[in-house]
């Protein structure tokens, strides 16, 4: 027995129209992020040392660089996808919803920003 409409078993959409998309996103993300998790933690464990001078010396290929800012947008993208449920399911006013929402989204966008301009300024040399 399912609780679903006819109409609804149909088109594969819930009361949204959206929630499929949103899920497989989150997925995708979390698929995403256990590659790129474990090589970031491998390669800080083989590292000689964590003095600074080593890190920004492995900071600074262009390989490294590159997967620490997919890292960085993938777990801001990951982050904001599970924030978002967690506010729709229990931000119950309208208003409040939205501005949280808006809020949060402004945050993870500038949280992404900031992680990903630290990674291209260490890489470029600009750290003094």
């Amino acid at each position: 027995m399912s609780l679903r409409s006819p109409l609804g078993r149909v088109l594969g959409a819930g009361a949204a129209h959206e929630g499929v998309g949103h899920w497989w996103l989150q997925r995708l993300t979390s698929i995403a992020l256990v590659p790129l998790t474990v090589w970031f933690v491998v390669s800080l464990l083989t590292l000689p040392s964590l003095s600074y001078g080593t890190l920004v010396a492995w900071m600074s290929q262009s390989w490294t660089a590159l997967l620490l800012i997919l890292l960085v947008l993938t777990a801001a993208w990951h982050s904001q996808l599970g924030v978002r449920v967690v506010v729709e399911d229990y931000v119950h006013g309208t208003g409040a919803r939205t501005l949280t929402l808006v809020v949060l989204g402004f945050a993870h966008v500038l949280l992404a920003a900031a992680g990903v301009f630290a990674v291209l300024r260490v890489a470029f040399g600009g750290t003094s």
